[in-house]
């Protein structure tokens, strides 16, 4: 249904999804030369693998009719869990054992420190927290695990190389002196809307993370640090001795200009007065405090959480304080525990596992009205946020509320991916009452966050302001949200089968968006997901929905390079380093997420029949699985492009149950191509 249909109230007739749409055939595509039949996969196989997994799914369901799975990322989470106890002075070292548990399990035996994914290369500022982390529970220095690690990080340049985040937490344990961090005054936050640095410039993981960290900084807090313990011995020139903390972050004459200015800053920090530093702490607190989020936290987030319960601290609140309280249990819910061990998550990711199960479990041949997707849908129809209009009303002001967050609750902060992946599912199980409703309000909302270049980023309307990639503070790059290419394409697939036209103007702009993003080999960059492979797939569906030409030459370069890339077992795979400019598209063993990626894809491509198709979905029938979950050890997405990755425990579960699913439906069908948006 088109926005204007919605607007209207013009509502299709319910569409029921079945294991075989029927739908005229589609012409042959040049790659879709059918395989030898006897090669094929077993459609018998095949089902009794759908059979399985979709039961297992329907133990898994919540009672209140939502799906969560684990969300992973590397050891600085739990490390800074750690660190966040002993800077509150309350350690809990049955809790910080099974942490502890988990950084040793982690510690790399090829090159004795920490990576940011698994089987990644060393990395400075993890190994760093991971190695405070570890000595603060009782590890002593002199284990061999600790001695390789030290001797790792030493090779490397020592803890004043490390990152910008982690020379804060080391100035917060007085490990380093606070001239290590940038000038980083909260005064900033009364700077006008026009200045080149304001909060509003920034991405929302930005603003929620750095406003606690600005009055952080600005009081010169100190951890309570009860064991007093400190890590003099990670440095290669004593921390006080250092001269060489700060660097250009991209080798530009801005960022050279930038530094020079914070140099003059900070000859000027203690003539500052004192009015305007309160003032702006005081609007500091007013802004965290109506984000608080209850039990969800602050951005619902973890760095955004922790930096806000050490600023409370800071500001000497009791410990029975309301807001201290809310924010410190907000933390804890992110912990997740089994067999002796324990991590933390970054946060958790309810609304966007829901949905994309529910996908699944459509294509997978379960009835719109089955109880468990019905309840499913209610739970997804109550996540829409109405009653908040968020931080997006600073490039949008005046948008009515309506998309859904990633989080159970996160109301300032709503994203466009999953509210398309939401709407596309709500509207394949049919729209009616009050389902409708939020179909037709959620979709005003996200077509109205498409930036002017004709695409979307996920949580704010043109937030490229990326003369602030230069500063000091933005060493990890990850500054700011602009359009991406998987964002756009879902904004673009959900619009798509919402009935939008073709013609319509949002319709084409994100067309044109996607072209000129292509990379030159054909595929697309993934923001969210690794990586091209993971790009290349939200494009292709996207183009499918709207109704592209699926024989077009830039497509067809798209499925050439997908093709090139399956490896010799059938499967896909791509490592997390290939979003550095020197590993580019490198391979890792393939893994079933980034397998049904590509399978999906490539029958968005009209390639269901083709050699390739056949080889992949052997691999998944043949690939190791403990119920619903394929084996995946592997991680598959990102937080950060080269900073911050992240392992969606639910990914190898519904992905791979999708793409045998559709295989299904389409060899049954009358079509080559999938009819749905996504």
């Amino acid at each position: 249904m088109s926005t204007s249909a919605a607007l209207s109230g013009q509502v299709r007739p319910l569409e029921m999804p079945g294991p075989a749409p029927q739908v005229a055939p589609d012409e042959p595509f040049p790659h879709a030369e059918a395989a030898n039949e006897n090669a094929r996969p077993d459609l018998a196989r095949v089902n009794a693998a759908i059979a399985e997994v979709l039961a297992d799914f329907g133990r898994h369901q919540r009672d209140d009719g939502h799906w969560v799975f684990e969300l992973e990322a590397d050891a600085t989470i739990p490390a800074e869990y750690i660190l966040l106890n002993h800077y509150l002075g309350t350690p809990d070292p049955e809790q910080e054992e099974k942490l502890a548990v988990y950084l040793r399990q982690l510690q790399s035996d090829d090159h004795d420190g920490w990576p940011l994914f698994h089987n990644g290369a060393f990395n400075l500022s993890a190994s760093v927290k991971a190695y405070y982390a570890l000595k603060l529970v009782g590890d002593d220095p002199e284990a061999a695990h600790m001695r390789r690690a030290r001797a790792a990080i030493l090779a490397h340049g020592g803890a004043a190389k490390s990152n910008v985040f982690t020379r804060i937490a080391l100035a917060l344990f007085g490990q380093v002196p606070w001239r290590a961090v940038p000038v980083m005054r909260v005064e900033v936050l009364l700077l006008p809307r026009w200045a080149p640095f304001h909060l509003e410039k920034m991405a929302y993981w930005s603003r929620t993370v750095m406003v606690p960290l600005l009055v952080l900084y600005t009081l010169r807090a100190k951890a309570a640090n009860p064991l007093g313990v400190g890590v003099p011995e990670l440095f290669v020139t004593p921390a006080e001795a250092e001269r060489g903390y700060h660097v250009n972050p991209t080798g530009s004459a801005l960022g050279s200009m930038i530094l020079r200015l914070d140099r003059l800053a900070r000859r000027v920090e203690p003539l500052l007065p004192a009015a305007p530093r309160d003032k702006a702490i005081r609007k500091a607190v007013a802004w965290l405090t109506e984000r608080l989020n209850g039990e969800d936290g602050v951005g619902a987030i973890f760095p955004a959480m922790a930096n806000t319960v050490m600023m409370f601290d800071a500001l000497g609140y009791d410990r029975e304080h309301p807001d201290y309280v809310i924010a410190r249990k907000s933390i804890d819910t992110l912990l997740v525990e089994r067999d002796g061990m324990a991590y933390c998550q970054p946060c958790v990711s309810p609304v966007w596992d829901t949905a994309l199960t529910a996908h699944a479990l459509m294509e997978a041949g379960l009835d719109a009205n089955d109880p468990k997707l019905r309840k499913a849908v209610d739970w997804l129809v109550e996540r829409q946020i109405t009653d908040v209009a968020g931080d997006y009303t600073a490039r949008r002001p005046g948008l009515e509320p309506g998309g859904w967050a990633f989080q159970y609750n996160n109301p300032h902060y709503p994203d466009v991916d999953d509210t398309a992946v939401v709407l596309a599912a709500l509207d394949r199980v049919g729209l009616g009452g009050k389902v409708r409703q939020a179909v037709e309000r959620g979709t005003r909302w996200m077509a109205g966050m498409q930036s002017d270049n004709g695409g979307w980023g996920a949580f704010d309307a043109e937030n490229e302001h990326h003369h602030l990639n230069h500063i000091p503070f933005a060493d990890h790059g990850a500054l700011l949200d602009p359009p991406s290419a998987d964002v756009s394409a879902r904004c673009l697939a959900a619009l798509a089968q919402l009935g939008t036209p073709r013609e319509d103007a949002r319709i084409q702009r994100a067309i044109a968006y996607l072209k000129a993003e292509q990379e030159d080999n054909g595929s697309w960059f993934g923001r969210w997901g690794t990586n091209y492979i993971y790009g290349t797939w939200s494009v292709l569906v996207a183009l499918n929905a709207a109704g592209e030409d699926m024989n077009q030459p830039y497509i067809r370069r798209a499925v050439d390079w997908l093709v090139s890339r399956q490896q010799t077992d059938g499967g896909w795979g791509e490592d997390c380093a290939s979003y550095c400019e020197e590993h580019k598209h490198r391979d890792q063993p393939s893994t079933p997420s980034q397998t049904a990626w590509a399978l999906l894809g490539l029958m968005a491509a009209g390639e269901v029949h083709g050699e390739a198709v056949e080889k992949g979905i052997a691999f998944l029938l043949e690939r190791e699985r403990q119920g619903l979950k394929w084996e995946e050890e592997e991680f598959t997405a990102v937080g950060f492009p080269k900073v911050f990755y992240l392992r969606y425990h639910g990914y190898s579960a519904y992905f791979p149950l999708w793409a045998l699913a559709r295989y299904r439906n389409l060899r049954q069908g009358n079509s080559t191509r999938p009819i749905w948006g996504l």
